[in-house]
């Protein structure tokens, strides 16, 4: 049983910490008093005159070196510019973790000091903002012009774009005219192609004729002509003999 008892001892550990920067009156105590009491550490932190605080914690050595890491990490408008650790003796008394309070015109001071600190980081956030809003309501200025010389482009586009659709239909016009015309003279060519070619048939068919009748007049003539030169032959050549 004693064994055990001095085993439970030895897992406690105990630290000291000193910090430096902005941690009295931005709401730091409290931030440890939640950290602590999360993670079931007991102790204490208070504030000290030359505008440090001091904390003493003490736990397992794995809560007590979250309990440091998350210590470290305050969240805005505190910041730490110094964090001194040191090794001490566990209070086997303490059960608990808590603020120890100044006076009351102390703590008064912390209470408003902290509103303060925050109401001047959300002061400095709207300056950020307001400026961004600036540099927004110039660039709006900006577009605004741009937007404005866009639409009196398009004023003239649109003006360009109806003189060109008059131009359009007067084409159309005109080109329905040209359709029309060349669709008249098409159909004229197709007529005095008909009569042409009629014409064409009947002086081929007559040549045909002709030609074929030319033809048996000339083999006649031809015959004829033979049956004279015979003759004629003939003749000489009984007064020869």
């Amino acid at each position: 049983m004693r064994r055990s008892s001095r085993t439970k001892k030895e897992k406690v550990a105990a630290k000291e910490i000193i910090v430096k920067g902005r941690v009295q009156r931005v709401g730091y105590r409290r931030y440890l008093l939640d950290i602590a009491q999360e993670l079931g550490a007991a102790g204490f932190v208070e504030n000290l005159r030359d505008g440090s605080v001091r904390i003493f914690c003490q736990a397992s050595p794995e809560t007590l070196q979250r309990f440091i890491e998350c210590a470290k990490k305050p969240a805005p408008p505190a910041i730490i510019k110094k964090f001194e650790v040191t090794d001490v003796r566990p209070r086997p008394k303490l059960k608990h973790f808590e603020i120890r309070y100044g006076r009351v015109q102390e703590e008064l001071q912390e209470g408003f000091g902290a509103m303060q600190a925050i109401f001047m980081n959300y002061w400095n956030e709207f300056r950020d903002f307001r400026g961004e809003f600036k540099n927004f309501r110039g660039e709006f200025r900006d577009f605004r012009r741009e937007f404005t010389d866009f639409r009196d482009e398009f004023r003239d586009f649109r003006g360009e774009f109806g003189g060109f659709v008059e131009e359009f239909r007067d084409y159309r016009e005109e080109f329905r005219e040209f359709a029309k015309r060349t669709d008249e003279n098409f159909n004229k060519i197709i007529e005095k192609y008909g009569e042409i070619s009629e014409k064409l048939t009947v002086i081929l068919e007559t040549l045909i004729r002709e030609s074929r009748e030319t033809r048996e007049m000339l083999n006649e003539s031809m015959k004829l002509l033979r049956e004279a030169v015979e003759k004629l032959s003939s003749r000489e050549t009984k007064l020869e003999s």
